[in-house]
């Protein structure tokens, strides 16, 4: 029923953990498992496993597009390798999913202290990343654990479970977008065709971030081309977005 896709970036035993994770959910029937770096690979017998081996390193979109020619299930689940899952999300993330119109849904973030992380937030704007800037962020929405399912404008990367042919029909990632900026879009372009985006509060899974961006160079230099790419492409274009009630 879902494929799930992992990319790791030498992150080893996470992967290999959160392999095991999802493989003990019923609903899982692919794993697919890319290695964007040399190192270890993951040893496992289970003949739901899939393993791609890039010989040269590729962005965040460009991999998980790859993988997604590979699936055989109705539904794709994209997850990151440092997610830890604390319980079977996948019950509540399909009941979001039962409408044609919803393109994706997420679950809640938490962190490892069993805080909600900023995962589901309101498009970026000027405006809105000149307040974050300021240190006044509005452009997340207040979600507490156990909260019923609402349609945020946009959710994390670290964890989508779309239906595959809303995936397809958007065409994927946009790989223009090497890092960063990728679910923003296609949460984007999921309201401007016509999709719908859910968040399932009901269910969390755990997020360790390593949040490179604030302490390397490279990777604030492709938070910020990535950021400028979307505010160009978006500007102006506000879509339409649709409330959960009646889809």
């Amino acid at each position: 029923m879902i494929a799930v896709s992992i990319v790791s970036h030498g992150h080893g035993a996470m992967v290999s953990r959160l392999v095991e994770q999802v493989l003990a959910c019923p609903e899982v029937g692919q794993v697919i498992v890319t290695y964007n770096v040399p190192e270890t690979f993951l040893v496992s017998t289970d003949e739901r496993i899939e393993v791609i081996v890039n010989p040269l390193v590729r962005g965040f979109g460009a991999n998980h597009n790859a993988a997604f020619l590979r699936i055989r299930e109705p539904f794709w689940c994209v997850l990151n390798p440092d997610v830890e899952l604390v319980e079977n999300p996948f019950p509540v993330l399909l009941a979001a999913l039962t409408n044609d119109s919803v393109a994706l849904a997420a679950p809640l973030i938490i962190n490892s202290l069993g805080e909600v992380e900023d995962s589901i937030r309101y498009f970026p704007t000027p405006i809105s990343l000149a307040s974050k800037f300021l240190g006044k962020d509005s452009s997340r929405y207040a979600v507490s654990a156990g909260a019923p399912d609402f349609s945020p404008e946009w959710v994390a990367g670290m964890f989508m479970l779309f239906q595959a042919h809303a995936f397809s029909g958007l065409k994927g990632f946009d790989e223009r977008y090497f890092l960063y900026y990728e679910d923003v879009d296609i949460c984007w372009r999921a309201w401007q065709a016509g999709f719908s985006v859910v968040a399932c509060p009901a269910v969390a899974a755990i997020h360790h971030a390593q949040r490179a961006s604030r302490v390397s160079w490279q990777h604030r230099r492709w938070h910020l081309a990535s950021m400028l790419r979307f505010l160009s492409n978006s500007l102006w274009r506000r879509p339409r977005l649709a409330q959960l009630d009646g889809l």
